[in-house]
């Protein structure tokens, strides 16, 4: 058993000398693997950066103007690491692998790089040109026009200063400084950047150019005209070829008296559309109102208009704003840019209008500048004050920015609130026509089966004298104060009831709904749609259109 042991027992002086060994084959094979990576770069660097002289007509040395220089006259041309060389004259500095380049210098790398100048001194160690008077860097389509550029061949960019102008296509930009990368055909523009192209002028401080798509990048505060239209934007694209604008960070297009405003805006320069995204603001300061909502777009072209998405227009003709909410609204322009120009703004679904003098309600809605009037359709309601008019469909007519006449068009009806909150002058009739002075109601007319509920009031301590019920084919009503005062009626018949003895069947008229709960509250209420309760629905009473006689008869 003992001998058995020590047979198994590993020898460790052996393991020692394996260890030893195995550490000096390791480092025996790091020095020769990093003697041979040393031995390539010496072959690398001296194959690759040194200068060569390949031809020049005339060649001296002048050891007392400048002893370490090879002076060279006539066709001069070096070749280094791929590239091409050519000048009238040079100074020639073989110890320190450079040269300094005199008239008509040219450098060339394969068929898509050309750099020209007046002078230029070229490192070959660190590969870099610096190139001075006249400067021009030819590269694929894209042109650099400087007088002064370092050029690094080793990184593949272009830095100039004391001014640059690169021209792309019909694009042309200038600056200050900046660089010229062209591994990446990208350009980068710094201090009274200026970019012209078309009909298209930019000015920022700060612009990233890609050659290859054509776009410019804005970095900072920018101006850009286009057409009859100009942006402001720190933060957006711009695209030469297709002038197309992808513009962020709260960037604003201005287009005659209209501005859009947006956390995104796209304009089209070609076709003159423009959307905008979030917290968008379209302004027409000339027709003094505003859109606003999360997505809007704009075609000044055409004159077309739209938002959606918490969407609110805003008229601000009057001393007191107008808004209006609305699923959607859309503005359509005809006859633009003439003398004849009008427009017509859409308004669906759930209209909702509040100012503080009156407040609507409706489906839907159109406003037509060329007869300033606005349509209200299914199931419209106007309150002005005390007062609410309803029917089938409502015309309210502007006249100077304010109203001047309404036409309340089949199943017309009108309840006021009287100052007890508990009696109601009514009347219902076929149509009624309002009419306005300085923005207040001071006649209506009430036209085919009118009835009538109206309370005299003692002037001396204004309470309720007694109930006039009153039908006729037409009536007219004065209004003082935004109260009625007198009625004129056309062949009536009707009962007079004093106070403590009205039926309880003839308070209200047929019809009757007081929609108090319906009304806009304030301008944050009109996004709260609140419908009519059930039963209470207009319904649509098809007029009866006389035959049309036929040819036989």
């Amino acid at each position: 058993m003992d001998g058995k042991r020590r047979n198994m027992m590993p020898f460790r002086g052996s393991s020692l000398i394996k260890t030893a060994a195995l550490l000096s084959f390791i480092i025996c094979y790091l020095s020769f693997s990093f003697n041979v990576a040393a031995q390539k770069r010496r072959n690398v660097k001296a194959q690759d950066n040194r200068v060569y002289l390949v031809h020049s007509d005339n060649l001296h040395y002048d050891q007392f103007r400048n002893n370490d220089a090879t002076i060279l006259h006539g066709n001069v041309h070096f070749r280094h690491v791929g590239a091409n060389l050519y000048c009238d004259s040079a100074h020639f500095y073989e110890q320190s692998n450079s040269f300094e380049a005199f008239g008509h210098v040219r450098m060339t790398q394969g068929d898509t790089l050309r750099l020209t100048s007046d002078y230029a001194y070229y490192d070959g160690n660190a590969q870099l040109a610096q190139a001075r008077y006249n400067v021009i860097l030819k590269h694929r389509k894209s042109t650099l026009y400087c007088d002064s550029l370092d050029y690094d061949r080793m990184y593949n960019f272009g830095n100039f200063f004391e001014g640059g102008k690169l021209v792309d296509g019909t694009a042309v930009l200038t600056s200050d400084w900046g660089e010229y990368h062209t591994d990446s055909k990208m350009a980068m523009f710094y201090y009274d950047v200026r970019l012209r192209d078309k009909k298209m002028y930019l000015t920022t401080d700060s612009l990233y150019y890609d050659t290859r798509t054509s776009v410019a990048h804005i970095v900072g505060p920018s101006h850009i005209t286009s057409g009859g239209s100009t942006i402001y934007s720190e933060d957006g694209y711009y695209n030469t070829k297709t002038e197309q604008s992808e513009l962020f960070g709260r960037s604003v297009l201005k287009d005659g008296g209209k501005t859009l405003i947006g956390d995104s805006v796209y304009h089209n320069a070609k076709t003159g559309l423009n959307h905008a995204y979030n917290n968008v603001i379209y302004t027409d300061s000339v027709n003094k109102n505003m859109l606003t909502g999360d997505y809007a777009e704009y075609n000044d072209s055409t004159g077309y208009a739209m938002a959606t998405n918490r969407a609110v227009a805003y008229d601000f003709s009057q001393k007191d704003t107008l808004y209006m909410h609305a699923d959607t609204f859309k503005i359509f322009t005809f006859n633009i840019r003439t003398d004849s120009v009008y427009r017509k703004v859409h308004a669906y679904n759930k209209v909702r209008a509040y100012r503080r003098d009156v407040q609507a309600v409706c489906d839907s809605l159109v406003y037509s500048s060329l007869d300033s009037c606005m349509y209200m359709y299914r199931d419209p309601i106007v309150w002005n004050i005390g007062q609410q008019l309803t029917g089938e469909e409502i015309r309210v007519y502007m006249k100077d920015s304010t109203i001047d006449h309404a036409h309340v068009i089949n199943q017309a009806f009108s309840a006021e609130m009287l100052y007890d909150s508990v009696h109601f002058n009514q009347i219902s009739s076929k149509d009624m026509k309002a009419f306005f002075l300085k923005g207040e109601m001071h006649e209506a007319q009430a036209i085919d089966n009118v009835l009538i509920i109206y309370y005299p009031m003692d002037e001396a301590d204004s309470s309720l004298i007694l109930l006039n019920y009153q039908e006729t084919s037409l009536a007219k009503l004065f209004f003082e104060n935004r109260k009625m005062k007198r009625a004129w009626t056309n062949k009536s018949s009707g009962t007079m009831y004093p106070m403590t003895q009205i039926p309880p069947d003839k308070y209200f008229l047929p019809g009757y709904n007081w929609f108090d709960y319906v009304r806009p509250l304030d301008k944050d209420d009109i996004f709260n749609w609140r419908p009519k309760k059930a039963g209470t629905e207009l319904k649509e009473q098809k007029r009866r259109i006389p035959p049309t006689k036929k040819k036989d008869d």
